[in-house]
């Protein structure tokens, strides 16, 4: 099942601080829950909603016997999706940037070893490669793939292997680490890769993917180029799911929800502590527990084995806004450009 390109939406505003100002700037509407969103035909609607925790919309599950691995699973919403991961009895690749940091990630969470630390940084490809071939040589079937890790609004232009930083983490480390383990995702009994994006992607150049401007010299900003790399996160498991039509895999994309994690750690200090002060107390922002709900949705739930190609808000898969994120010409160029880019580290 694939997302229906004809179908328009109210798109809403669920940010706080200065991600809200994005969304209002991008057009969107103060909707707080996604009740009132157009849904895809065909696509099982849940029970569950922005309240709804990882372990709620797991409860019942055994997983033992299934592998998971995560990435950025040393604090936030990958540590919570690790946590209930491991508690339903999947063994666990828990990555973090370094080993140490993962490590510990993996004893905080699971006392019964059914996790193993990986290094993994998502900025240095060479790591991405090396930790891919450490799962590989477990010989492990990879049930459930869950690109979880990111970084939000570097304050200075920063590159990495050529390109935006954000760009290069967010999505292209992704791209790498999927390229090297979906052998081991197509061998599971019915594999599942889910994409971590953001309901940011509305703040995303007007082109969509500015390909003239990978590296962010002309015009850096922030903000846009974040937008872009959730966008290329939602267009690469689109893509990803047409490429692996027919076979037992899925792939599908999600917006978490506003949450206060580390995802802003390279802001200044002054700037989190004014962003968590504007979101305490606000309905619309997540706890951790709720904010990891929705991708542990899409790697567990049974009644989402076929579902394939979609985008899920709050357990629940929406039509998305915007005309990009229904583009599969664009999707087909950005995986040519991210193959491009990346071509080093792909053999």
């Amino acid at each position: 099942m694939h997302p229906d390109d004809h179908v328009t939406i109210d798109r809403r505003q669920l940010l706080v601080g200065s991600a809200a100002a994005v969304l209002a700037a991008a057009g969107c509407s103060n909707t707080v829950h996604t009740n009132h969103r157009a849904r895809p035909s065909g696509v099982p609607v849940s029970s569950f909603d922005a309240s709804s925790t990882a372990e709620e919309v797991s409860v019942g599950l055994d997983l033992s016997g299934r592998t998971a691995l995560v990435t950025g699973a040393t604090s936030g919403l990958g540590l919570e999706t690790l946590r209930v991961l491991a508690l339903r009895g999947a063994h666990v690749f828990a990555t973090g940037r370094t080993l140490e940091r993962a490590t510990a990630a993996a004893a905080s969470v699971d006392a019964s070893a059914r996790s193993t630390p990986v290094a993994l940084d998502l900025a240095d490809w060479k790591s991405v490669v090396a930790a891919a071939a450490t799962v590989r040589a477990t010989a492990r079937p990879l049930d459930i793939l869950i690109c979880n890790a990111g970084l939000m609004w570097p304050p200075a232009l920063t590159l990495v292997h050529g390109v935006e930083q954000q760009f290069a983490v967010n999505h292209l480390g992704h791209f790498v680490l999927c390229h090297h383990l979906l052998d081991a995702v197509k061998a599971a009994p019915q594999g599942r890769v889910v994409v971590v994006s953001s309901q940011l992607y509305v703040a995303a150049p007007p082109e969509g993917i500015d390909f003239e401007n990978l590296a962010g010299a002309v015009g850096y900003d922030a903000q846009r180029m974040y937008g872009q790399s959730k966008l290329a996160n939602a267009l690469f498991a689109f893509e990803l799911a047409r490429r692996l039509s027919g076979t037992r895999v899925t792939a599908n994309t999600l917006h978490p929800g506003v949450a206060n994690t580390n995802l802003d750690r390279l802001q200044p200090a002054w700037r989190r502590v004014l962003t968590r002060a504007r979101s305490f107390g606000r309905a619309d922002v997540k706890s951790t527990e709720a904010a990891a709900a929705t991708q542990l949705y899409l790697a567990t739930s049974p009644a989402l084995a076929h579902v394939t190609g979609h985008y899920f808000e709050d357990c629940n898969p929406v039509v998305p806004a915007g005309r990009h994120m229904r583009n599969r010409e664009l999707a087909a160029a950005l995986w040519t450009k991210s193959e491009e880019l990346t071509r080093s580290f792909l053999t």
